[in-house]
């Protein structure tokens, strides 16, 4: 078993993927450290995928995955997780921005200092401030709603413990909220090294400003799905069980309202000419349905919760 799994999602790189391998190979072989290189072609549509199969030949370490289209960065980690026999899994981009002179460093760190997870950080960013001003303001963000303590969310050079990557699945864009999918997991002893961002030295950027947009709408989602998926109950039933309360309020006070003005001979209207009664009723069927909708979930969740779907941190087996 190597002691380190590279994993590097690539989309038209034929250029820096020579150079890259090399960097990497002279790294590996002056540290000492045994190893594999994944790359994942998502979907390439230059000469990527022939780069790859003739860097395959000249290096045995090397293995490789083909997309038939662009499915994204986060389904190219996820099957380069699922392929990876490493004690340490290393993520890191195609396009040289990357350093492997980091990579032994990110290792001793899970090995040694007992790290579930490493996160790079690019304090000294080569990037125009198109990028860098959203990129602050996204991880500001997502450090207030995570908890986690990091600069740099979406670095692409991350390293975990195999335990980590082999619990764990990304799909759509969730590849940026990684650490907080770790932690919701039971990963919780992650760390940060900072590390050098080196300006782009072939092609141009695959991501634009949308990556932004959609990274806040993914950060809602994964924190409500890790939060509540094995429960919904809890978020259905609480949400529903306020809405129905605050129409039944609502309501107990327009009757109690009418029937003091009924007895002091004040005149008084019909509750169902009062707007807060429309707005009651709205309360309690939104509550009504709020609380099914948690109770038809738990079900599902009920039905299709697996022993495989818990962690486990250590095992005695004693025949």
């Amino acid at each position: 078993m190597p002691q380190i799994s590279l994993i590097i999602p690539v989309y038209d790189e034929e250029e820096s993927l020579p150079e890259l391998q090399d960097w990497i190979k002279r790294v590996m072989e002056t540290k000492g450290l045994s190893y594999e290189i994944i790359y994942v072609d998502d979907g390439s549509k230059d000469n990527s995928w022939q780069v790859i199969k003739d860097l395959s030949v000249l290096d045995v370490n090397v293995k490789a995955i083909r997309f038939v289209r662009n499915y994204g960065k986060s389904a190219a980690l996820n099957i380069g997780f699922s392929k990876a026999i490493g004690e340490v899994v290393v993520t890191m981009d195609a396009d040289l921005q990357d350093s492997p002179e980091e990579v032994p460093e990110l290792y001793r760190m899970i090995t040694e200092d007992g790290f579930d997870l490493v996160s790079g950080w690019k304090r000294k960013r080569h990037d125009p401030i198109s990028k860098t001003i959203p990129s602050r303001l996204f991880n500001g963000v997502t450090r207030f709603i995570s908890g986690i303590k990091l600069h740099d969310f979406n670095c692409g050079l991350k390293a975990y413990s195999k335990k980590v990557v082999k619990s764990i699945d990304i799909y759509g864009e969730m590849h940026r909220y990684i650490p907080l999918i770790a932690k919701w997991n039971g990963f919780g002893k992650i760390g940060e090294k900072e590390v050098a961002h080196r300006a782009r030295k072939y092609g141009t950027t695959k991501f634009g400003i949308e990556r932004f947009v959609n990274g806040f709408l993914d950060l809602i989602s994964v924190s409500f799905v890790n939060r509540y998926k094995k429960n919904p109950m809890h978020f259905f039933g609480s949400m529903g069980t306020l809405s129905f309360m605050t129409g039944f309020l609502i309501t107990v006070w327009l009757i109690y309202e009418k029937i003091a003005g009924l007895r002091n001979g004040l005149p008084v209207r019909e509750i169902t000419d009062q707007p807060l009664f429309f707005l009651a009723l709205v309360a309690l069927i939104v509550g009504v349905q709020l609380f099914l909708t948690g109770f038809m979930a738990e079900m599902m969740t009920s039905n299709n919760t697996h022993k495989s779907d818990y962690n486990i941190a250590d095992e005695i087996n004693r025949k």
